[in-house]
């Protein structure tokens, strides 16, 4: 079974401007009035709004209650299509639709749907807010949905472990045909490189130390070179590992240009030991290491900008990824593996920890996405032909204090702390902007 782009409403973002509607109204019969549009947003007289638009249904109702044929389901793109050579007009459709997805046009004479636009929904394109949103994630799944699974069932994560899904993502996606060095952290320490002489993979796999998986790993794409094999070297490795005592190998490698993919999950600290902080570790943040008491408010430095530093090895290709974005990440995936057949590629993906950064687990993805609309977390891709480019552009951020008050780590935080991290946050952006605005 196939899966779809649609378009998602978010309620929590809504004005009930009308926008979106004045503007469907626009491209689909040139008029502008909202009462022509395919969607309509309507008040629940709480102050919230709610969105009747076509929802494109897997099973559609309106299907079989046409008597005439005149919809069906296309199952290439999702989309239900309205044949007004057959539609006989007997609005039989509009009683089957549970979201008042499909009405009648009074001004047009016959009903009337959303089919997308093709591809690029204008009432997206005009939505201020993001309270609509074209969702694309489909691909994915169509894409790689029927690929294996190359790590075994059963790893030991935390509940909720957003590392565990960026690790069954990203080896589906780099394929069989891997080498992969887990060093010292989260990956391991659920079971990725195995115990009682099985491993946790089904591609070879080894255990480095902290200190020397860039080092390691080239040694071994190395042999694989001479025997004249195709393989790709890859590295699952923490902040901790990559950013502290194994950034003198990271470096050299990337100096060298080591053909390589770098692969950085970056959870700010030392989780799989107890939560101790990392260089990566921002800062005013709690860990086992930077305590809140009467001496300590948490971290008094701010976080190291790797991504940045790597910028500066002119790797052929950097990026940072999130995954409350897989569209995006699954790109810049893509992008890093072919960099890597013909030099050091590097990938940082900010994962929210559910234990260490004291969450819910069922928060995960909407502490990820809040980081990006915040901008606390900025996503963004080099290469050195065509230099540094902002992949997610957030011109518009939410108060970085939603994000933190989000979060357990940062519960102790006084306003001075908050205004630091919030200067910080601008200075960041305002470095990543003008690195993109440098020439290559």
């Amino acid at each position: 079974m196939a899966a779809y782009n649609t378009i998602a409403f978010h309620a929590d973002r809504c004005d009930g401007c009308g926008d979106c509607m004045t503007a469907c109204a626009r491209a689909k019969t040139a008029s502008d009035s909202p009462r022509r549009a395919r969607l309509q947003v309507l008040a629940d007289g709480a102050g919230s709004f709610g969105l009747a638009m076509c929802r494109q249904c897997a099973d559609p109702e309106c299907v079989p209650n046409c008597p005439a044929a005149a919809l069906r389901k296309n199952t290439e793109t999702g989309i239900i299509e309205w044949d007004q050579a057959k539609c006989v007009n007997c609005l039989l459709c509009t009683v089957g639709c549970s979201y008042a997805g499909i009405v009648l046009d009074e001004v047009a004479g016959h009903v009337v749907k959303c089919d997308q636009c093709g591809g690029d929904p204008a009432c997206v394109r005009t939505c201020g807010n993001g309270a609509l949103e074209y969702l694309s994630t489909a691909r994915i799944y169509n894409e790689v949905g029927a690929l294996e699974d190359l790590f075994v069932p059963g790893l030991a994560g935390c509940q909720g472990c957003n590392t565990e899904l960026l690790m069954r993502h990203t080896l589906r996606r780099v394929g069989p045909d891997t080498v992969l060095a887990a060093p010292p952290g989260c990956v391991p320490g659920m079971g990725a490189v195995g115990y009682n002489g099985m491993t946790g993979t089904k591609v070879p796999v080894f255990h480095p130390l902290l200190t020397n998986t860039a080092a390691m790993l080239a040694g071994v794409k190395r042999v694989y070179k001479r025997k004249g094999r195709e393989v790709t070297a890859l590295a699952l490795a923490g902040d901790g590992g990559a950013a502290d005592v194994g950034f003198q190998s990271l470096s050299g490698a990337a100096e060298r240009g080591e053909e390589m993919l770098f692969l950085v999950i970056d959870n700010e600290g030392y989780m799989n030991t107890g939560m101790q902080r990392s260089s990566c570790t921002p800062y005013g943040a709690w860990t086992t290491t930077t305590p809140v008491g009467r001496e300590s408010l948490g971290k008094s430095q701010d976080a190291k900008n790797l991504p940045l530093l790597m910028v500066g090895h002119r790797c052929a290709y950097v990026a940072t990824a999130s995954t409350a974005f897989m569209t995006d990440f699954y790109a810049k995936l893509d992008n890093a593996l072919q960099a890597s057949k013909r030099g050091f590629a590097y990938l940082h993906v900010y994962s929210p920890c559910t234990t260490g950064w004291r969450f819910p687990p069922r928060k995960n993805i909407e502490v990820a996405r809040k980081a990006v609309e915040s901008n606390f977390v900025v996503l963004w891709e080099y290469t050195p032909e065509a230099g540094l480019k902002l992949t997610h552009p957030v011109d518009d951020p939410a108060p970085v204090k939603e994000y933190l008050e989000a979060l357990g780590k940062y519960r102790h935080l006084t306003s001075e702390q908050i205004a630091h991290i919030e200067h910080h946050i601008v200075a960041n952006v305002a470095a990543v902007k003008q690195q993109a605005s440098a020439q290559p």
